[in-house]
């Protein structure tokens, strides 16, 4: 028999992670989060991602899903409109798989070109 506390996972914590999803301003939060849902439901976040991967909860794993895309959605939204810190979205949407990737243009096909200015500041006099 394993150890431990028995889960507290039961209908009552799928209709309250299902209330969340729709009511999360009524708990202060500017967007979902698995944090702001932890916090409602008295769990930690480890207990969260475990219940949304486990195979007996297939209906706790769908609205963990749509907390996530409605995450992404209003991340993506309202950091192109100016509404959210340019920073903290950055920062968020790394966890949905977004980054920032800088073109460096270096072809390894080609020799590296270094383009060079030779002046002459002090040549001989002239004359």
């Amino acid at each position: 028999m394993a150890g431990g506390r028995p889960s507290k996972y039961g209908p009552e914590i799928l209709e309250e992670t299902a209330k969340y999803l729709v009511n999360y301003k009524d708990s202060g939060d500017l967007i979902p989060s698995i944090a702001g849902l932890a916090v409602r439901l008295g769990v930690c976040r480890d207990t969260l991602h475990t219940w949304s991967k486990e195979d007996d909860k297939p209906e706790f794993s769908d609205i963990y899903a749509k907390l996530l895309a409605t995450q992404e959605n209003l991340l993506v939204n309202n950091g192109l409109s100016g509404a959210f810190n340019a920073s903290i979205t950055k920062l968020v949407l790394g966890k949905h798989g977004y980054s920032e990737k800088t073109e460096q243009g270096f072809d390894p096909e080609k020799p590296l070109q270094h383009n060079m200015t030779v002046e002459f500041v002090n040549g001989p006099d002239e004359g």
